[in-house]
């Protein structure tokens, strides 16, 4: 009988440790709400980074189209679009070698589209309009959707 004695509290304990099931699913459930919030505000800094990485696009752009205007005396025509900038166009006074972008290659915007660029501009007649319509590909919108254009004040773009 005093081996049984000494074996009545190991089982006791045994019966006590470890978790039910209840407090493992409730770990879970907090887990995943945590993991929600967090992954709600890094989707939103990814959406603000692409906004930004636009904006740098065109204010690099836009700078390349003031060197091709000094070169030629005028900026590319719509129909000539932003392809004139990496294909010497027609009427090129002073086209330079490998043209003027690095690996002759017109960026996309971040969300994979191409820029858009008219020449006079309905927002900058006397220059061009270059934008990109946002994440969703489409003319105006809001947020991570609105159009981002080289007319809009930096606040205006988000």
């Amino acid at each position: 009988m005093p081996e049984t004695a000494e074996r009545e509290p190991l089982v006791q304990a045994s019966k006590n440790a470890g978790f039910t099931l209840i407090e493992i699913m409730a770990v879970v459930l907090i887990i995943g709400l945590l993991s929600t919030i967090v992954g709600v505000s890094i989707f939103a800094q990814v959406d603000k980074g692409r906004i930004t990485a636009a904006s740098v696009q065109i204010s690099n752009l836009e700078s390349v189209l003031e060197l091709y205007r000094m070169d030629n005396a005028h900026y590319p025509t719509t129909e000539q679009g932003l392809d004139a900038l990496v294909n010497e166009p027609s009427d090129a006074r002073n086209f330079p070698p490998g043209g003027y972008l690095q690996k002759r290659r017109i960026p996309e915007d971040p969300w994979g589209n191409p820029y858009e660029y008219e020449q006079p501009g309905q927002n900058n007649d006397h220059s061009f309009d270059l934008w990109s319509y946002g994440s969703d590909g489409e003319p105006g919108g809001e947020g991570v959707d609105a159009d981002i254009g080289n007319w809009l004040a930096d606040g205006e773009n988000s």
